[in-house]
């Protein structure tokens, strides 16, 4: 599959088929995220893989939607902001490449012929206290992964490009 064809194509899945998936998939996702750019490469990342059922079911104290702990795995994406650059202003860009690094995965996860769902409206202190994830690391975002247990069309709806383009200003 191309990357344009990946972009259009790739849509939030909320339902899950029971199947394991292959550990191969699962490092070439998480190969993706490591071969992500960031800001003076620091690459702040830290991955977690979750497929313990007791480990996902706890997971609801953060974000409390069934749909989401049925999926064979949870990936959980952090990053270290002592890890990672920063402007000249002060403006700190470890959430910006851990998102760099959650995009790829989720597009390779699509490439692998299977479904994710960005989830960024959790509570992050029980991710941290159920993961045993150190005090300052910082959780960025999660997704299932699983094969798709629905179908969706290509990506619709976005704004025309009259409203976001600009040419050499704005």
């Amino acid at each position: 599959m191309d990357v344009m064809k990946v972009i259009r194509t790739r849509r939030s899945i909320r339902k899950y088929k029971s199947r394991t998936i292959e550990e191969k998939k699962i490092e070439k996702i998480l190969e993706a995220g490591m071969l992500s750019p960031s800001a003076a490469n620091r690459q702040p990342w830290h991955f977690i893989i979750v497929t313990d059922k007791e480990l996902k079911s706890r997971l609801r104290e953060a974000y409390d939607k069934e749909w989401f702990v049925l999926a064979p795995t949870i990936l959980i994406v952090c990053a270290d902001p002592q890890e990672a650059w920063s402007r000249m202003d002060g403006e700190e860009y470890w959430k910006v490449d851990a998102a760099i690094a959650m995009q790829n995965m989720i597009l390779q996860a699509w490439e692998e012929g299977l479904g994710t769902c960005w989830i960024a409206g959790f509570n992050e202190p029980p991710v941290k206290q159920i993961l045993k994830i150190p005090e300052h690391i910082r959780v960025v975002a999660m997704t299932p992964i699983g094969y798709p247990d629905e179908e969706k069309g290509e990506v619709i709806n976005r704004k025309a490009k009259s409203e976001v383009f600009h040419s050499e200003e704005w």
